[in-house]
Protein backbone atom coordinates (compact mmCIF):
# COMPACT_ATOMS: atom_id res chain seq x y z
CA UNK A 1 0.00 0.00 0.00
CA UNK A 2 1.29 3.46 -1.05
CA UNK A 3 2.22 5.46 2.00
CA UNK A 4 0.24 8.27 3.16
CA UNK A 5 2.67 10.84 1.24
CA UNK A 6 2.66 9.12 -2.13
CA UNK A 7 -1.65 8.94 -1.92
CA UNK A 8 -0.91 13.05 -1.18
CA UNK A 9 1.34 13.59 -3.81
CA UNK A 10 -0.70 11.88 -6.33
CA UNK A 11 -4.02 13.55 -4.82
CA UNK A 12 -2.28 16.78 -5.69
CA UNK A 13 -1.46 16.22 -9.08
CA UNK A 14 -5.26 14.60 -9.67
CA UNK A 15 -6.50 18.03 -7.99
CA UNK A 16 -4.57 20.41 -10.23
CA UNK A 17 -6.11 18.58 -13.38
CA UNK A 18 -9.27 19.15 -11.99
CA UNK A 19 -8.61 22.83 -11.47
CA UNK A 20 -7.26 23.21 -14.56
CA UNK A 21 -10.85 21.51 -15.88
CA UNK A 22 -12.54 24.81 -14.53
CA UNK A 23 -13.41 23.23 -10.75
CA UNK A 24 -12.93 25.49 -7.69
CA UNK A 25 -11.47 23.45 -4.90
CA UNK A 26 -13.76 23.10 -1.60
CA UNK A 27 -13.61 21.32 1.59
CA UNK A 28 -15.87 19.64 3.53
CA UNK A 29 -15.47 18.42 8.14
CA UNK A 30 -14.22 15.42 8.87
CA UNK A 31 -17.56 14.60 11.28
CA UNK A 32 -20.73 14.94 9.44
CA UNK A 33 -23.95 15.04 11.06
CA UNK A 34 -25.31 11.18 11.17
CA UNK A 35 -29.12 11.46 10.37
CA UNK A 36 -28.54 12.77 6.86
CA UNK A 37 -25.64 10.77 5.80
CA UNK A 38 -27.15 7.37 6.88
CA UNK A 39 -30.81 8.10 5.52
CA UNK A 40 -29.02 8.79 2.13
CA UNK A 41 -25.73 6.82 1.96
CA UNK A 42 -27.61 3.59 1.99
CA UNK A 43 -27.23 -0.07 3.64
CA UNK A 44 -23.65 -0.94 2.93
CA UNK A 45 -22.36 2.65 4.42
CA UNK A 46 -24.96 2.51 7.00
CA UNK A 47 -23.19 -0.95 8.10
CA UNK A 48 -19.98 0.49 7.78
CA UNK A 49 -20.01 4.17 8.86
CA UNK A 50 -17.95 5.28 11.69
CA UNK A 51 -20.79 6.72 13.86
CA UNK A 52 -20.36 8.99 17.20
CA UNK A 53 -22.00 10.65 19.70
CA UNK A 54 -21.39 14.69 20.73
CA UNK A 55 -23.01 15.57 23.51
CA UNK A 56 -24.87 19.34 22.01
CA UNK A 57 -24.18 17.94 18.31
CA UNK A 58 -26.11 14.13 18.36
CA UNK A 59 -24.80 11.55 16.20
CA UNK A 60 -21.95 12.22 14.08
CA UNK A 61 -20.23 10.04 11.09
CA UNK A 62 -16.67 10.32 10.38
CA UNK A 63 -17.24 11.46 6.69
CA UNK A 64 -17.39 8.28 4.44
CA UNK A 65 -17.32 10.09 0.71
CA UNK A 66 -17.63 13.80 -0.41
CA UNK A 67 -20.62 13.98 -2.26
CA UNK A 68 -23.37 14.77 0.10
CA UNK A 69 -22.01 16.95 1.91
CA UNK A 70 -20.78 19.28 -1.04
CA UNK A 71 -24.11 18.84 -2.53
CA UNK A 72 -25.29 20.52 0.73
CA UNK A 73 -22.82 23.33 0.28
CA UNK A 74 -23.83 23.85 -3.15
CA UNK A 75 -27.63 23.94 -2.61
CA UNK A 76 -26.93 26.56 0.33
CA UNK A 77 -25.69 28.48 -1.62
CA UNK A 78 -23.67 27.82 -4.63
CA UNK A 79 -23.86 29.40 -8.26
CA UNK A 80 -25.27 27.75 -10.68
CA UNK A 81 -23.56 26.34 -13.05
CA UNK A 82 -20.57 25.05 -10.66
CA UNK A 83 -17.39 22.76 -10.79
CA UNK A 84 -15.84 21.61 -7.53
CA UNK A 85 -13.00 19.56 -6.84
CA UNK A 86 -11.71 18.11 -3.45
CA UNK A 87 -9.32 16.17 -1.70
CA UNK A 88 -9.56 14.36 1.61
CA UNK A 89 -10.00 11.53 3.97
CA UNK A 90 -13.05 9.24 3.97
CA UNK A 91 -13.39 6.47 6.37
CA UNK A 92 -15.26 3.26 6.19
CA UNK A 93 -15.30 0.40 8.26
CA UNK A 94 -14.37 -3.12 7.10
CA UNK A 95 -16.65 -6.23 8.04
CA UNK A 96 -13.72 -8.73 7.96
CA UNK A 97 -10.03 -8.13 8.69
CA UNK A 98 -8.15 -7.82 4.95
CA UNK A 99 -5.75 -5.51 3.48
CA UNK A 100 -8.24 -2.98 2.66
CA UNK A 101 -7.73 0.17 4.39
CA UNK A 102 -10.20 1.95 7.06
CA UNK A 103 -9.02 5.41 6.17
CA UNK A 104 -8.11 6.58 2.17
CA UNK A 105 -7.51 9.65 0.61
CA UNK A 106 -10.12 10.34 -1.75
CA UNK A 107 -10.13 12.57 -4.96
CA UNK A 108 -13.19 14.42 -6.79
CA UNK A 109 -14.91 16.37 -9.20
CA UNK A 110 -18.50 17.27 -9.49
CA UNK A 111 -20.48 19.30 -12.07
CA UNK A 112 -23.82 21.28 -11.27
CA UNK A 113 -25.29 22.54 -14.34
CA UNK A 114 -28.94 22.54 -16.44
CA UNK A 115 -27.51 22.72 -19.83
CA UNK A 116 -27.06 19.16 -21.78
CA UNK A 117 -27.16 16.88 -18.89
CA UNK A 118 -25.34 13.98 -21.43
CA UNK A 119 -22.71 16.37 -22.11
CA UNK A 120 -21.68 16.89 -18.45
CA UNK A 121 -22.06 13.05 -18.12
CA UNK A 122 -19.59 12.76 -21.15
CA UNK A 123 -16.90 15.60 -19.38
CA UNK A 124 -16.72 13.76 -16.10
CA UNK A 125 -16.17 10.23 -17.46
CA UNK A 126 -13.68 11.68 -20.33
CA UNK A 127 -11.46 13.25 -17.82
CA UNK A 128 -11.39 10.26 -15.71
CA UNK A 129 -10.49 8.16 -18.33
CA UNK A 130 -7.65 10.80 -19.25
CA UNK A 131 -6.10 10.87 -16.14
CA UNK A 132 -6.10 6.93 -15.21
CA UNK A 133 -5.38 5.80 -18.75
CA UNK A 134 -1.85 5.04 -18.42
CA UNK A 135 -2.85 2.31 -15.53
CA UNK A 136 -4.89 0.48 -18.56
CA UNK A 137 -7.41 0.01 -16.47
CA UNK A 138 -11.01 -1.53 -17.32
CA UNK A 139 -14.02 1.09 -17.68
CA UNK A 140 -17.52 -0.11 -16.90
CA UNK A 141 -20.56 1.64 -17.45
CA UNK A 142 -24.37 1.43 -16.63
CA UNK A 143 -27.57 3.53 -16.27
CA UNK A 144 -29.82 3.34 -13.21
CA UNK A 145 -32.61 5.32 -15.45
CA UNK A 146 -33.20 2.88 -17.43
CA UNK A 147 -33.60 0.36 -14.87
CA UNK A 148 -35.90 2.84 -13.31
CA UNK A 149 -37.57 3.71 -16.44
CA UNK A 150 -38.52 0.03 -16.61
CA UNK A 151 -39.85 -0.77 -12.95
CA UNK A 152 -42.18 2.71 -13.72
CA UNK A 153 -43.36 0.68 -16.65
CA UNK A 154 -44.50 -2.33 -15.20
CA UNK A 155 -48.29 -2.71 -15.39
CA UNK A 156 -48.90 -3.33 -11.73
CA UNK A 157 -50.08 -1.24 -8.39
CA UNK A 158 -47.97 2.10 -7.88
CA UNK A 159 -47.19 0.44 -4.21
CA UNK A 160 -45.09 -2.61 -6.03
CA UNK A 161 -43.37 -0.02 -7.89
CA UNK A 162 -42.48 2.16 -5.51
CA UNK A 163 -41.26 -1.12 -3.05
CA UNK A 164 -39.02 -2.35 -6.42
CA UNK A 165 -38.00 1.05 -7.06
CA UNK A 166 -36.62 1.68 -3.36
CA UNK A 167 -35.11 -1.56 -3.55
CA UNK A 168 -33.33 -1.18 -6.95
CA UNK A 169 -29.66 -1.01 -5.10
CA UNK A 170 -30.01 -4.11 -3.29
CA UNK A 171 -30.19 -6.63 -6.03
CA UNK A 172 -31.35 -9.67 -3.97
CA UNK A 173 -34.09 -7.88 -2.24
CA UNK A 174 -35.55 -6.81 -5.72
CA UNK A 175 -35.21 -10.38 -6.96
CA UNK A 176 -37.33 -11.29 -4.06
CA UNK A 177 -40.01 -8.84 -4.91
CA UNK A 178 -40.40 -9.61 -8.27
CA UNK A 179 -40.55 -13.00 -7.52
CA UNK A 180 -43.22 -12.72 -5.32
CA UNK A 181 -44.69 -9.63 -7.43
CA UNK A 182 -44.95 -12.20 -10.36
CA UNK A 183 -46.78 -14.74 -8.40
CA UNK A 184 -43.63 -16.97 -8.74
CA UNK A 185 -42.68 -17.24 -4.95
CA UNK A 186 -45.79 -16.94 -1.86
CA UNK A 187 -46.16 -14.28 0.41
CA UNK A 188 -44.43 -14.27 3.44
CA UNK A 189 -45.98 -16.32 6.13
CA UNK A 190 -46.64 -13.65 8.64
CA UNK A 191 -48.47 -11.48 6.13
CA UNK A 192 -50.45 -14.53 5.07
CA UNK A 193 -51.76 -14.97 9.05
CA UNK A 194 -52.07 -11.47 9.34
CA UNK A 195 -54.32 -11.33 5.68
CA UNK A 196 -56.31 -14.31 7.03
CA UNK A 197 -56.83 -12.50 10.12
CA UNK A 198 -58.37 -9.67 7.89
CA UNK A 199 -60.41 -11.91 5.87
CA UNK A 200 -61.89 -13.32 9.27
CA UNK A 201 -63.09 -9.63 10.33
CA UNK A 202 -60.83 -8.87 13.19
CA UNK A 203 -60.14 -5.29 13.64
CA UNK A 204 -56.13 -5.03 14.53
CA UNK A 205 -56.22 -1.75 14.64
CA UNK A 206 -57.87 -1.69 18.13
CA UNK A 207 -54.82 -3.20 19.77
CA UNK A 208 -52.58 -1.42 21.71
CA UNK A 209 -50.46 0.58 20.50
CA UNK A 210 -46.42 -0.13 19.84
CA UNK A 211 -43.86 2.32 18.12
CA UNK A 212 -44.26 5.36 16.36
CA UNK A 213 -47.63 4.41 14.08
CA UNK A 214 -50.87 5.97 14.70
CA UNK A 215 -53.85 4.32 13.75
CA UNK A 216 -54.52 5.88 11.16
CA UNK A 217 -50.91 5.04 9.57
CA UNK A 218 -51.81 1.28 10.90
CA UNK A 219 -54.85 1.31 9.04
CA UNK A 220 -53.45 2.57 5.52
CA UNK A 221 -50.87 0.13 5.64
CA UNK A 222 -53.14 -2.86 6.04
CA UNK A 223 -55.89 -1.29 3.40
CA UNK A 224 -52.48 -1.54 1.36
CA UNK A 225 -51.75 -5.06 2.48
CA UNK A 226 -54.65 -6.10 1.10
CA UNK A 227 -54.99 -4.49 -1.86
CA UNK A 228 -51.65 -5.74 -3.11
CA UNK A 229 -52.93 -9.35 -2.19
CA UNK A 230 -56.15 -8.52 -4.35
CA UNK A 231 -53.81 -7.07 -7.10
CA UNK A 232 -53.51 -9.72 -9.98
CA UNK A 233 -49.32 -10.64 -10.77
CA UNK A 234 -46.99 -9.10 -13.00
CA UNK A 235 -47.07 -11.05 -16.29
CA UNK A 236 -44.86 -13.64 -16.79
CA UNK A 237 -43.81 -11.39 -19.84
CA UNK A 238 -43.35 -8.56 -18.31
CA UNK A 239 -40.56 -9.88 -15.63
CA UNK A 240 -38.79 -11.79 -18.15
CA UNK A 241 -38.49 -8.27 -20.40
CA UNK A 242 -37.05 -6.69 -17.01
CA UNK A 243 -34.80 -9.74 -15.97
CA UNK A 244 -33.26 -9.54 -19.97
CA UNK A 245 -32.68 -6.00 -19.00
CA UNK A 246 -31.05 -6.60 -15.55
CA UNK A 247 -28.87 -9.21 -17.03
CA UNK A 248 -27.95 -6.84 -19.74
CA UNK A 249 -23.83 -7.13 -20.22
CA UNK A 250 -22.09 -5.86 -23.69
CA UNK A 251 -19.74 -3.21 -25.46
CA UNK A 252 -22.08 0.27 -25.75
CA UNK A 253 -22.89 -0.12 -29.60
CA UNK A 254 -24.29 -3.33 -29.06
CA UNK A 255 -25.89 -2.92 -25.73
CA UNK A 256 -27.73 0.41 -27.26
CA UNK A 257 -29.31 -1.71 -29.95
CA UNK A 258 -30.39 -4.11 -27.49
CA UNK A 259 -32.02 -1.64 -25.50
CA UNK A 260 -33.07 0.11 -28.77
CA UNK A 261 -35.26 -3.28 -29.50
CA UNK A 262 -36.40 -3.73 -25.86
CA UNK A 263 -37.77 -0.58 -25.97
CA UNK A 264 -40.26 -1.81 -28.22
CA UNK A 265 -41.94 -3.67 -25.67
CA UNK A 266 -40.89 -1.68 -22.86
CA UNK A 267 -41.97 2.02 -24.14
CA UNK A 268 -41.15 3.35 -21.04
CA UNK A 269 -37.72 2.94 -21.38
CA UNK A 270 -37.58 4.76 -24.50
CA UNK A 271 -36.42 8.45 -23.09
CA UNK A 272 -33.97 6.91 -20.91
CA UNK A 273 -32.23 4.97 -24.32
CA UNK A 274 -32.57 8.33 -26.11
CA UNK A 275 -30.26 9.79 -23.04
CA UNK A 276 -27.72 6.53 -23.37
CA UNK A 277 -26.99 7.51 -26.86
CA UNK A 278 -26.78 11.21 -26.94
CA UNK A 279 -24.31 10.33 -23.78
CA UNK A 280 -22.25 7.82 -26.39
CA UNK A 281 -22.25 10.70 -29.05
CA UNK A 282 -20.63 13.29 -26.61
CA UNK A 283 -18.48 10.62 -25.35
CA UNK A 284 -17.04 9.81 -29.00
CA UNK A 285 -16.62 13.24 -29.60
CA UNK A 286 -14.46 13.79 -26.60
CA UNK A 287 -12.27 10.57 -27.79
CA UNK A 288 -13.65 7.74 -25.89
CA UNK A 289 -13.92 4.32 -27.38
CA UNK A 290 -17.26 3.84 -27.25
CA UNK A 291 -17.06 0.48 -29.49
CA UNK A 292 -14.53 -1.07 -26.12
CA UNK A 293 -16.64 0.47 -23.82
CA UNK A 294 -18.22 -2.16 -21.73
CA UNK A 295 -22.26 -1.55 -20.49
CA UNK A 296 -23.77 -3.20 -17.56
CA UNK A 297 -27.17 -2.43 -17.28
CA UNK A 298 -26.92 -3.74 -13.18
CA UNK A 299 -23.61 -1.72 -12.76
CA UNK A 300 -24.06 0.65 -9.89
CA UNK A 301 -26.80 -1.52 -8.10
CA UNK A 302 -24.95 -2.39 -5.52
CA UNK A 303 -23.22 1.02 -4.94
CA UNK A 304 -24.41 4.34 -3.23
CA UNK A 305 -28.22 4.48 -3.27
CA UNK A 306 -28.04 8.31 -4.48
CA UNK A 307 -27.08 7.53 -8.04
CA UNK A 308 -30.09 7.70 -10.44
CA UNK A 309 -28.69 7.73 -13.77
CA UNK A 310 -25.13 7.25 -15.53
CA UNK A 311 -22.73 5.13 -13.84
CA UNK A 312 -18.88 4.73 -14.21
CA UNK A 313 -15.97 2.94 -12.77
CA UNK A 314 -12.82 2.01 -13.38
CA UNK A 315 -10.93 -1.40 -12.20
CA UNK A 316 -7.34 -3.13 -12.18
CA UNK A 317 -6.44 -6.38 -13.30
CA UNK A 318 -6.86 -7.62 -9.48
CA UNK A 319 -10.36 -8.61 -8.97
CA UNK A 320 -9.66 -8.14 -5.13
CA UNK A 321 -9.41 -4.45 -5.52
CA UNK A 322 -11.32 -2.10 -4.90
CA UNK A 323 -12.33 0.31 -7.72
CA UNK A 324 -9.67 2.77 -8.64
CA UNK A 325 -12.59 5.31 -9.38
CA UNK A 326 -16.05 5.99 -9.27
CA UNK A 327 -19.00 8.24 -10.53
CA UNK A 328 -21.92 8.90 -11.79
CA UNK A 329 -25.50 11.16 -12.21
CA UNK A 330 -27.31 12.07 -8.91
CA UNK A 331 -30.03 14.11 -9.60
CA UNK A 332 -32.40 13.06 -6.96
CA UNK A 333 -30.61 14.11 -4.39
CA UNK A 334 -29.98 17.90 -4.65
CA UNK A 335 -33.78 17.50 -4.79
CA UNK A 336 -33.75 16.01 -0.95
CA UNK A 337 -30.80 18.20 -0.25
CA UNK A 338 -32.47 21.17 -1.77
CA UNK A 339 -35.16 22.45 0.07
CA UNK A 340 -37.50 22.89 -2.40
CA UNK A 341 -34.82 23.64 -5.62
CA UNK A 342 -32.65 20.67 -7.65
CA UNK A 343 -29.98 21.14 -10.22
CA UNK A 344 -28.67 17.81 -12.58
CA UNK A 345 -25.26 16.84 -11.30
CA UNK A 346 -23.25 14.26 -12.15
CA UNK A 347 -19.33 13.33 -10.42
CA UNK A 348 -17.00 11.13 -9.46
CA UNK A 349 -14.24 10.29 -7.22
CA UNK A 350 -10.56 9.06 -7.39
CA UNK A 351 -8.75 6.98 -4.89
CA UNK A 352 -4.88 8.17 -5.34
CA UNK A 353 -3.51 6.00 -3.18
CA UNK A 354 -4.47 3.08 -5.06
CA UNK A 355 -3.23 5.01 -8.43
CA UNK A 356 0.14 5.18 -6.59
CA UNK A 357 0.26 1.67 -6.19
CA UNK A 358 -0.57 0.63 -9.72
CA UNK A 359 2.11 3.01 -11.06
CA UNK A 360 4.95 1.16 -8.38
CA UNK A 361 3.59 -2.58 -9.54
CA UNK A 362 5.88 -4.09 -12.03
CA UNK A 363 4.42 -4.43 -15.29
CA UNK A 364 3.56 -8.57 -16.40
Amino acid sequence: MAPKAEARAEADRLMAAFRAAGAAPVETDILQPAEVLLDLYGEDIRARAYVTSDPLRGEMMLRPDFTVPVVQMHMAGGADPARYCYAGEVFRKQEHLSARKSEYVQVGYEVFTREAPEQADAEVFALFAGLLAPLKLRAATGDIAILMAAVRGLNTLETRKAALLRHIWRPRRFTQLLDRFGGSTPVPASRARLLAALDRGETLTDAPLVGLRSKAEIAARLAALRDDAAAPPISAEEVARLEDLLNLSANSPAALAHLREAAREMPAIAAAVDRMEARLDALAARGVDVAALDFEASHGRSTLEYYDGFVFSFHAADPALPAVASGGRYDALTSVLGAGRSIPAVGGVIRPGLVADLKEAPAC
